[in-house]
């Protein structure tokens, strides 16, 4: 399937700092930008990893023998199908990346003025709509400086603490409810994010997910090295990472779904068979309603824009709150 140039959006924030708050010219220019080699071995690289730390569902419960009224979504017992969610305000309100960083202050990885970086590197990539190489690769090295020297087993250790104390309150229940409906459908279900590998497995484990794909930090006997395998899992990248798994778990993309937020990951949606746009940028959202993709708004009590939802996501909802509840009780039209 040809994929479609993501028109580029503010892209999801990243835990690094820039070497300098001056802009060089071009940084709020927009640019669409393809995948690329490096996009390719950064998405190789995260399926690799996640398919090591994923969670082995048990097997799927048989599919009731009388037929429903329509047809049921996510389908019970595909193995060939599997779900694909975006982290940052699709799975969990903000970055994960950001939640990560103000952990790492609190055990003084860094300084304070570091930490303002990191909270206006949020506002750029929200006001920017742009993903300039230059500043890409400041924020990914400045990233990478903090937890170079670091062993890996130490960073999981503290990203566990890092949940329980920022992002475990900042999951979205209707997001939740549309993953739990896979899950309980018999499909694999995987986090799909910029953030850290090591910090997406954590944050998949504890959701009760298969696993995650992540932007991958090399490592040398268990200790970071300051580099990157490819580049940050953004945009394109995603999407290869996507289909490297696919291709890996025997999947077939047309039968699988994905969720996001954000126009940057258009590629990614564009690759399955059943996309959803979930707290849309108004970018994503204006896409979503020409292609005819169903969305999904959990930002308030309300309904959102209707084009469609799984079926099933109803009765997951109930138990997630009120908000949520409202958001989801009817069955898809």
């Amino acid at each position: 399937m040809a994929l479609p140039s993501p028109d580029p959006r503010p892209g999801k924030s990243s835990l690094g700092t820039s070497t300098s708050w001056h802009f060089p010219a071009g940084w709020f220019a927009r640019r669409r930008r393809p995948a690329t080699a490096r996009s390719v071995l950064a998405g190789e690289a995260a399926a690799e990893a996640a398919r090591k730390t994923s969670q082995e569902l048990p097997p799927p419960e048989e599919a009731v023998e009388e037929a429903p009224e329509e047809p049921e979504f996510p389908v019970v017992g595909d193995a060939a199908a599997a779900a694909f969610f975006d982290l940052d305000n699709t799975v969990m309100q903000g970055a994960a990346l950001f939640h990560f960083g103000r952990g790492l202050y609190k055990r003084h990885f860094f300084h304070k003025r570091d930490l303002a970086r990191f909270a206006w590197q949020q506002i750029y990539f929200r006001l920017a709509g742009s993903e300039n190489p230059e500043h890409m690769a400041d924020v990914r090295n400045s990233a990478l400086s903090i937890v170079q020297g670091h062993r890996v087993s130490e960073l999981m250790s503290i990203g566990e603490e890092i949940y329980d104390e920022y992002m475990a309150e900042r999951v979205w229940p209707g997001t939740r409810a549309l993953a739990q409906a896979h899950l309980d459908a018999g499909q694999k279900v995987w986090l799909v994010t910029a953030a850290p590998v090591e910090t997406a497995t954590i944050i998949a484990r504890r959701l009760g997910l298969t696993g995650a794909l992540g932007t991958v930090a090399e490592s040398v006997g268990g200790i970071y090295t300051g580099k990157l395998v490819g580049e940050p899992l953004h945009g394109p990248a995603k999407a290869e990472a996507v289909r490297a798994l696919a291709a890996a778990e025997g999947l077939e993309l047309s039968r699988c779904a994905a969720y996001s937020d954000s126009a940057n990951d258009i590629p990614m949606l564009s690759l399955v068979g059943h996309p959803y746009a979930i707290n849309p940028d108004s970018r994503l959202r204006k896409h979503a309603r020409e292609q005819g993709w169903r969305l999904r708004d959990y930002r308030t009590g309300r309904k959102a824009v209707k084009i469609g939802i799984p079926a099933a996501a109803g009765v997951g909802a109930l138990a997630g709150g009120a908000a949520a509840a409202v958001a989801l009780q009817r069955r898809r039209r």
